[in-house]
């Protein structure tokens, strides 16, 4: 079993460990975290042969993170297109490669995409919080330090596992990057006869624009306001990918850092899989939502976990 390290030469704006997230601790206040394209976190693992849960990192925007190797290691890359270069070179997204001693990974700006995964042998080395490594920077847990932080420069990562046998990505196996527009299954909730005919309509058949204000705990799209006729409702648990409607009419999609419970009407909950795409769409592409039955979701979910088994 082999050892490695790097040095994080330079923080990029938001790069943090992640692994599949927090579960059964809702309860007490906590929220799931973990990967936000979770298919793009599970295929850089899967090109190590790594186990399914292994921390890896997520990087957001690319923003010039420089990590230098301390010695050769193989690492894959998976998600957005963020301009990755080694020593300048280019480098593609979604395969395996190999990092030299001395030399430095660089990722650059986004091209396709908003977030990539970088895995490493065996899974990154942190600390354990509640049964995970995945950072919260909202509730200050998990990460490289158990402050919920994302990395910064000096840092330095480690891992230990066995060499790889790498792998090649399926064709056509990779989260497509959405670019100017998407689609996003959705499934209807039990509040949405709360809605206007009319407003439903429009939530179904006019595009949404992914807006500014998004994070990993909730996502805004900007379109013809909703409109529903209940005010508020008593404040109950909260799933991945639940799209609120606030009073202005304009949705918020609930992502891996969402509250656990919440207060605003709901039209139903985007697909695991969407929000995975929609986790990758850069603010001002257009996205459209599409109702799907909670039996379609599950079929389509159970055959995306299959790949990896």
């Amino acid at each position: 079993m082999s050892q490695g390290s790097m040095i994080v030469k330079q923080a990029g704006p938001l790069a943090l460990i992640q692994d599949a997230g927090r579960f059964g601790v809702g309860h007490l206040g906590v929220t799931q975290s973990g990967a936000a394209d979770w298919i793009s976190y599970h295929w850089a693992n899967w090109l190590l042969g790594n186990p399914a849960n292994s921390a890896a990192l997520e990087i957001v925007m690319g923003g010039n993170l420089t990590l230098e190797a301390d010695s050769d290691v193989c690492l894959a890359l998976a998600g957005a297109d963020l301009d990755a270069r080694i020593n300048g070179e280019p480098l593609a997204p979604n395969a395996c490669f190999t990092l030299k001693a001395g030399q430095c990974l660089t990722f650059r700006q986004p091209r396709v995409g908003l977030r990539a995964y970088l895995a490493f042998p065996g899974g990154l080395q942190a600390p354990e919080v509640l049964g995970s490594r995945a950072c919260t920077a909202r509730e200050m847990i998990g990460g490289l330090h158990e402050d919920g932080k994302p990395l910064q420069t000096g840092d330095q990562l480690s891992w230990q596992g066995d060499a790889p046998s790498p792998r090649q990505l399926p064709d056509n196996a990779g989260l497509p990057m959405p670019q100017k527009r998407c689609q996003l299954p959705l499934v209807l909730g039990s509040q949405v006869a709360h809605f206007a005919g009319r407003s439903l309509y429009q939530a179904f058949n006019q595009p949404w624009t992914v807006d500014q204000r998004a994070d990993r705990m909730g996502i805004r799209l900007t379109g013809q306001a909703l409109k529903s006729k209940l005010e508020g409702v008593v404040s109950e648990g909260i799933p991945l990918g639940a799209v609120q409607i606030p009073p202005d009419g304009q949705p918020i999609v609930l992502m891996n850092d969402r509250q656990t419970i919440g207060g605003y009407p709901r039209i139903g909950a985007l697909t695991p899989s969407a929000c995975a795409l929609l986790s990758q769409c850069l603010p001002g592409t257009q996205v459209w939502l599409h109702p799907v039955s909670a039996t379609q979701a599950q079929v389509t979910h159970r055959r995306q976990l299959a790949v990896w088994e």
